[in-house]
């Protein structure tokens, strides 16, 4: 090997160790790691969760906001069949104005945005939002209304979760998404 290859090999090596260096001392020293800040956010705003998880991590209650006798029962079955976490089911606590004319309404805090699109899914995007800010949970109310007919199957779903328009995938007034949680 001749001289000239060697000394072009060692100034290649040296430059190769000096771009480690420089690298590991930057990643070190990186102050901002696991900082970010949502940048959308104003005083007062509350972060929301907007992940689109998976129904075995949904927590749902699910109401039954109509006159069939049974209905919040059956729905609720057909959820955990599809793997949901149903905590509580039965009928409405109160009349829910609109109810008659709606498929479901769904009530949902900060915390429970991703959860809400996830779920809106299985109505075929025709379920009612209704945020409720202070709630502090990740549950969602589901409360049945007089246009239901049923779930859908996992293909609409999928189908549904692809065709969001994007007025629904926008956050609810006073949130913002939370950079932590993408």
């Amino acid at each position: 090997m001749s001289f000239a290859r060697v000394r072009a090999l060692v100034v290649v090596g040296v430059l190769a160790v000096i771009a480690m260096v420089f690298v590991g001392i930057t990643l070190v020293r990186d102050t901002q790691a696991g900082k970010e800040v949502a940048s959308d956010c104003q005083e007062g705003d509350k972060l929301a969760d907007t992940r689109l998880r998976q129904s075995k991590d949904i927590k749902i209650n699910v109401y039954n906001g109509t006159d069939v006798v049974g209905q919040a029962n059956t729905l609720k079955t057909d959820f955990q069949n599809r793997q949901f976490k149903v905590l509580k089911a039965g009928d409405a606590p109160k009349k829910v104005k609109g109810i008659d004319e709606a498929v479901a309404i769904l009530r949902y805090g900060p915390k429970g945005v991703g959860s809400y699109q996830v779920l809106r899914a299985y109505f075929l995007n025709e379920a009612q939002p209704e945020f409720q800010l202070e709630r502090e949970d990740d549950t969602v109310d589901v409360i049945i209304g007089g246009e239901f007919k049923q779930l859908a199957t996992i293909t609409e779903v999928n189908q549904a979760l692809s065709q969001r328009d994007p007025e629904s995938t926008q956050l609810p007034p006073r949130t913002c998404a939370d950079p932590n949680l993408r």
